[in-house]
């Protein structure tokens, strides 16, 4: 008796199986054909044994209540054939199991036939109200002419335009607009003319309200960062970078209205160099590229616009270390003319060899005019010009910069193979040991220098050196100054407390910043030596004069 109940239970099992998990034959939910499939395959379930006991069973206990079909009741009264029941039967039931999920094999066909388009997946006795597909609507993340502004910004902008255009009903001229650069657009004052002539595009000599809300409103300039605002003004029309010449008029806006430079105003070529130099410093520590261009990715990077904003707050040019001061200009104009003795505006080796009192070995400099760390701008063979000096300079006086690094790391990778090996680092410490001995002092074998190298650096592999292990390393100026920097060498071996006392002191000051302040008071001092001189002199000669 017990093997014939388990065989009934296994046949009604698998037939539940086979209900649930319908053949390839069948139409997708949804499909007219589907209906009569599901007639039959229901017609056929009532003809069973089982459904015919479990539905007379469930009549008696529906009359013996009373004709009410109650749950607690009727479930408790069903036999053993009652767990096999397919689910579908049992969704009206108090404690219903989670239905299984859609096999694959009904998800052929695109859902959607029949009432209007309207998908009807979603009535599928397979399937449950919580797979349902939900659309998620994601938010624009990408404007490419800038994210709009919103209304309560572009609300709170126009009044204040209106303020400020107030009163000038045929716009504002180049010095009434200033404050509205500086207070309105939040730039930099000598961002003035660059941003008026951008909006004027007529040289009508007037801004307009609407002109202005135009270019600054209605093109998104007032969402976007500072950064990307400075190129956007900077820029010439189809270029995606910058070039020296775009920096000019803010040169020429600054030199004229900053009050630390209105001494320039008397000496016009010196405000030519000052602006010169600068934009060859700016180029210098931002262009990676290289090639006289300048992308907004650099300008993100880089201090450029934090030294624009303290130039414009600061009165006094010379507390602006990075890029605009003016004695750091002094110091590289006059070591450029003292090594320019013929005054042709060029440099070739032997007045190179003569900076800083003869310090550079003759192997790097011929390195150097060979045009391996840089290409000279001169276009004269064999000589350099006053913009790569500047590149040369700022390199030399401070080696734990990124572009110093990868410009004598170029001068000393020989075979530019990207790596320094112990064979190139002896060949220019070669001529190094000689004039150690020339001069007397005590001779340091190549193996014991190597060994001082490799500890200071701590390269990745000890038998080359490569870039990436420079920029780790601090020490990197004292690694080239060893190859090739007499002077320097000497002074890092002799560990001069006055050095190391003043870097503890004021750590936010770079090589090059000490540097510059030092050479700038011994020129002073030379020049007002000059003066007391000539003056001395021009007295002692009005002595011999007077009594004639």
């Amino acid at each position: 008796m017990e093997a014939a109940d388990l065989s009934a239970a296994a046949e009604a099992l698998a037939l539940q199986v086979d209900l649930l998990l319908l053949p390839p034959e069948i139409p997708a939910p949804g499909a007219p054909a589907l209906s009569v499939v599901l007639d039959r395959l229901f017609a056929h379930w009532l003809t069973l044994p089982d459904t015919v006991a479990l539905v007379g069973c469930l009549v008696q206990k529906a009359k013996a209540s009373g004709g009410g079909g109650g749950g607690g009741a009727a479930g408790a009264a069903v036999g053993p054939g009652s767990a096999m029941l397919p689910s579908m039967m049992m969704q009206g039931g108090a404690a219903v199991p989670p239905l299984s999920p859609r096999s694959p094999r009904l998800s052929r066909r695109p859902s959607g036939v029949g009432t209007g388009g309207q998908s009807n997946r979603s009535a599928s006795p397979l399937r449950p109200a919580t797979a349902r597909a939900v659309k998620e609507v994601i938010p624009q993340f990408y404007f490419q002419d800038g994210r709009p502004p919103t209304y309560e910004l572009k609300k709170q902008c126009i009044a204040i335009v209106d303020q400020l255009f107030a009163g000038h009903s045929n716009g504002l001229r180049i010095q009434e607009f200033r404050l509205v650069t500086r207070e309105l657009c939040k730039l930099p004052s000598f961002f003035t003319t660059v941003l008026f002539g951008k909006i004027d595009k007529e040289n009508t000599g007037f801004v307009t309200r609407d002109a202005f809300i135009d270019f600054w409103l209605n093109s998104n300039m007032v969402t976007m960062d500072v950064a990307t605002q400075v190129f956007i003004i900077l820029k010439q029309k189809n270029q995606d970078f910058l070039t020296k010449e775009d920096f000019k008029p803010v040169l020429r806006d600054l030199l004229d209205n900053h009050p630390g430079l209105e001494f320039l105003k008397s000496t016009p070529e010196f405000q030519e160099r000052y602006a010169e130099t600068v934009v060859y410093r700016i180029f210098y520590c931002l262009s990676r590229i290289g090639g006289g261009h300048l992308t907004l990715r650099e300008l993100k990077r880089g201090n450029l616009i934090d030294a624009l904003r303290h130039a414009d707050d600061e009165e006094d040019i010379n507390k602006v270390l990075k890029y605009f001061s003016y004695e750091h200009f002094y110091v590289i104009y006059c070591k450029f003319w003292e090594l320019d003795t013929d005054h042709d505006f060029f440099i070739d080796k032997e007045n190179l060899i003569k900076y800083g009192n003869h310090a550079l070995t003759y192997r790097i400099v011929d390195r150097i005019f060979s045009e391996v760390p840089r290409k000279f701008t001169s276009k004269v063979e064999g000589k350099m010009g006053y913009e790569d000096f500047v590149h040369f300079i700022l390199s030399e006086e401070d080696k734990s910069s990124e572009p110093s690094q990868e410009y004598w790391f170029r001068c000393i990778d020989v075979d530019g193979n990207g790596i320094l090996t112990h064979n190139e680092l002896q060949f220019f410490f070669e001529e190094q040991l000689h004039r150690m001995e020339c001069m007397a002092q005590e001779p340091v074998l190549f193996e014991d220098i190597l060994c001082q190298l490799i500890d200071m650096i701590g390269p990745e592999n000890e038998t080359f050196f490569t870039l990436k292990d420079f920029r780790r390393c601090k020490l990197s100026g004292h690694f080239f100054n060893i190859l090739f920097n007499l002077n320097k060498f000497m002074a890092f071996e002799a560990r001069d407390p006055f050095l190391i006392r003043q870097m503890r002191e004021e750590p936010s000051l770079t090589d090059w910043d000490r540097f510059a302040r030092r050479e700038y008071i011994r020129l002073a001092m030379e020049e007002d030596g000059e003066d007391a001189s000539n003056a001395s002199g021009d007295v002692w000669d009005e002595s011999l004069e007077s009594p004639f």
